[in-house]
């Protein structure tokens, strides 16, 4: 064997290249899937709504197949990446070895949509044995060495012996993003992870000082271009900054997204003076903005809103109910959806307003003419406060007509989903890694028949499965922020970290919240936090249905 045949050889054997060996396997799985499930679906050549929706299970189970597929990918060029910088080490190979075995596992055997329904090869109108054989012998042996007791047991001694300040397993960031997701780490260690669960039980607002001191780290205005007042970084960026301070408070995190879309709103398709006017001020956090989309009865349907604004003059007269609102209280800026077109039953009668109201309080929450609501008490999410609100003759400048042109809010609207939807992956991933965080320290510091409750293999198997799908989520996240960063479209990439992600969060939660046992279920454990703050990622910027719908839409139309 020349020299040659022996490192490729050698290269085959590791997690790496058996990962390798299996992709072109997945590859023909998801093409075949496609066109028995296209087969399904389409009339006269073009998907056919009433029979698509029919068949959700196998549509939105090729979403999931596809999404392994793409999550794969990624834990591979990840992989190589960090070999190429020396920086691919034990853990990040044992990460590998794990994650990879359980997915392909997954392809074969069954992928979990949610806990209660597993996709299987017959629901894609494949036979059931169709999976294994597509993947081979490349397929058992990636599953028969990683997923072992034994490497699971190697991956779990691994986390418990890092030191894990920053996640386990390198990133594969580079030196700006490390020195940002650094910078972010201390400040979330320091100003906000001591005192979030507080905010959670008395349900009370982020401090106003603690949203200052993120105001002058840069966190409103990262993605606002310099011209503006911003920084000018991009997504890949905004997904550090979001997922380090996810990690320590979902709210916060959460805060930093709203301006980030706000902005993007108004970059997209605001006029000049617009920009202006708004994104300095959204980039030093001057003013803080709420999305004012959703109402009663039409959830992800947005082209059903009726909430109308008619024009008087120089201004609009809003009029409608609105629900589900975060944070609108001490908003100064709401980007509102609203019908200015009774006529145009659909997407094409809305537009987008900038409204502009004064900040209220709890005593006094909308003091504004022609404006009212109440709080909508939640599980989690909180420190923002949720709030149904009902207009009544609100007004607002016409000038304030995003872009100066009606009709155009839902397109404007679908500019900013590829970003929210990422945001939204990156703090599910620093929620997850949150989860991980917490269930480790415990399975350390718990003994139990004097040992650490971490020696015991179902506890270990929890830490190391955690380990590794963070990992994967925040390869999948990181992948789709730098498609955008390239200004290539990325709706399919981005739907698919957000899927993923929202699962690895609440799988996560839930399973450190089972390491704790009863403790786990006492609200004084930080853990029941982050179980509640954990299971609104699901639903969220698309429920996973409505994500699944969409991706899968969208592989049939590419494929058609």
């Amino acid at each position: 064997m020349t020299a040659v045949a022996k490192s490729v050889a050698a290269e085959s054997e590791t997690p790496a290249g058996r990962l390798a060996a299996v992709l072109p396997g997945i590859d023909a799985l998801v093409r075949e899937a496609s066109e028995a499930v296209r087969a399904r679906v389409l009339k006269n050549g073009k998907i056919d709504s009433a029979t698509f929706d029919r068949e959700q299970r196998a549509t939105h189970g090729l979403a999931w197949l596809a999404t392994y597929r793409m999550a794969l990918r990624e834990l591979h060029s990840w992989s190589e990446r960090l070999a190429q910088e020396g920086k691919y080490g034990a853990i990040e190979e044992a990460i590998l070895r794990v994650g990879a075995a359980e997915y392909v596992a997954q392809i074969i055997g069954g992928i979990p949509m949610n806990q209660g329904e597993i996709v299987r090869a017959a629901d894609l109108y494949l036979a059931p044995g169709r999976p294994a054989e597509l993947l081979g012998d490349a397929a058992s042996d990636l599953i028969a060495d990683g997923g072992s007791a034994e490497a699971r047991a190697e991956l779990a001694d691994l986390v418990r012996k890092a030191d894990g300040r920053y996640g386990f397993g390198d990133p594969a960031l580079d030196e700006t993003l490390v020195q940002f997701r650094d910078e972010m780490h201390r400040f979330a260690e320091a100003e906000v992870a001591p005192y979030a669960h507080a905010w959670h039980l008395a349900n009370s607002y982020i401090p106003l000082e603690t949203i200052q001191k993120m105001s002058e780290l840069g966190v409103f205005g990262l993605t606002i271009p310099e011209e503006y007042g911003g920084l000018g970084l991009g997504k890949e960026a905004m997904c550090v900054v979001s997922e380090e301070l996810s990690r320590a408070y979902i709210g916060v995190g959460s805060l930093g997204t709203r301006s980030e879309i706000a902005a993007e709103l108004i970059m997209g398709g605001g006029t000049e003076e617009q920009k202006a006017h708004f994104l300095p001020k959204l980039a030093d956090g001057s003013i803080l903005p709420t999305a004012v989309f959703t109402e009663p009865n039409t959830g992800s349907d947005l082209a059903s809103l009726k909430t109308r604004a008619s024009r008087d003059g120089d201004v609009y007269k809003v009029n409608g109910a609105k629900t589900w609102i975060t944070h609108p209280v001490r908003a100064d800026l709401m980007t509102l959806l609203v019908r200015t077109d009774p006529n145009e039953p659909g997407h094409r009668g809305l537009s987008m307003l900038l409204a502009e109201k004064p900040r209220g309080t709890d005593g006094d929450p909308f003091p504004a003419q022609g404006m009212s609501g109440g709080e909508i008490e939640v599980l989690g999410y909180r420190g923002m406060k949720e709030y149904e609100i009902a207009f009544d003759g609100f007004e607002v400048p016409a000038a304030n007509l995003l872009g100066a042109v009606e009709g155009e809010g839902f397109k404007q609207l679908m500019k900013t989903f590829e970003s929210a939807r990422i945001q939204t992956a990156a703090r599910a991933v620093g929620v997850a890694q949150s989860a991980l965080d917490i269930g480790l320290r415990y399975a350390e510091e718990r003994v139990q028949f004097k040992r650490p409750i971490a020696d015991f293999p179902r506890v270990a198997d929890k830490l190391a499965m955690m380990a590794a799908e963070v990992q994967i989520a925040r390869q999948i996240t990181y992948f789709a922020a730098r498609e955008k960063d390239k200004d290539h479209r990325c709706d399919l990439e981005a739907g698919m970290a957000k899927l993923l992600g929202a699962r690895v969060a609440w799988a996560a939660a839930d399973n450190a919240l089972q390491i704790h046992g009863g403790n786990g279920f006492a609200l004084e454990y930080q853990i029941s936090r982050v179980l509640c703050d954990a299971r609104i990622l699901n639903i969220f910027e698309g429920a996973a249905e409505i994500q699944a719908q969409v991706i899968a839409r969208r592989l049939l139309e590419q494929a058609a």
